[in-house]
């Protein structure tokens, strides 16, 4: 497995960023004689965007092994604690740096995620709420949405007022990520906004599996996601378990969702 970490200006945020980039390019000669005639060798490379949760920072969570097998690159942005969305201040477009710029970046340089159909989005927690969001904003783009313990709080931000604080952060902070509060559920920043615009549309929405752990305090509002889906007969994969908001959870379904998208 190559690892590359990348630097370029990024015009969404006005300032040099980087990601992380796996490659399953240098696979041993000494492997077993059934893994050197892996099918999943003969099709092109895809690829997956991984998306940190709050306070995280790009990493590859997903098992080299997993990225050998099924022949897929894994892009690792920094998203910083933006929700990946686009930000009220000049140099905040996280949305648009994920689905447009770095995107079309690793397309024209590497060759790269050329399709939806190559093409697919994974995060946990804040990572979870932005795979959801940046592949319903890029219904083109991504093929498959994987979201686990998704931070999807915009209907607890709908209810901040100015001198809130939640213990995580405060009322200037959700501001800044979702924009005006009072407004936050009928914008483009409310996943459940974009569905209803891609129905109306008639456009194809990407593949969606979620899941959540049922000690996970976020377990209720991925449990109302899951029921607006289905209000709206968007098929989707939605799964409980036993877990809580952790690295144990989040390995286990990281395997199931990686096969669910590229085997």
């Amino acid at each position: 497995m190559a690892n590359i970490t990348v630097k370029y200006f990024s015009n969404c945020l006005i300032r040099h960023t980087t990601f992380e980039m796996y490659l399953p390019n240098d696979l041993r000669n000494d492997m077993p004689p059934d893994q050197q005639d892996n099918p999943y060798r003969k099709r092109p490379t895809k690829t997956l965007f991984l998306l940190h949760g709050y306070t995280g920072s790009a990493g590859n969570y997903v098992p080299e092994y997993l990225s050998e097998q099924y022949n897929f690159a894994v892009i690792a942005p920094n998203g910083e604690n933006s929700f990946w969305l686009d930000g009220i201040s000049t140099g905040h477009k996280f949305c648009t740096l994920l689905g447009d710029e770095m995107l079309g970046y690793v397309r024209n340089t590497f060759g790269l995620a050329k399709s939806a159909e190559d093409t697919f989005i994974l995060g946990m927690s804040m990572g979870g709420f932005g795979a959801l969001h940046t592949g319903l904003s890029y219904p083109d783009r991504f093929g498959k949405i994987g979201a686990m313990s998704s931070a999807l709080i915009v209907h607890e931000v709908a209810g901040m007022k100015p001198g809130m604080d939640n213990g995580v952060a405060n009322y200037e902070y959700y501001r800044e990520c979702f924009g005006d509060p009072d407004r936050v559920l009928e914008s483009d920043n409310n996943p459940e906004t974009l569905v209803d615009k891609l129905i109306s549309q008639n456009k194809k929405i990407p593949e969606i599996y979620m899941c959540c752990g049922t000690e996970d305090f976020l377990l209720e509002n991925n449990r109302e996601l899951h029921r607006f889906l289905e209000s709206r007969n968007v098929a989707h994969e939605y799964f409980e378990s036993s877990g809580n908001h952790d690295m144990q959870f989040w390995n286990e379904y990281t395997e199931k969702i990686v096969k669910w998208m590229l085997a």
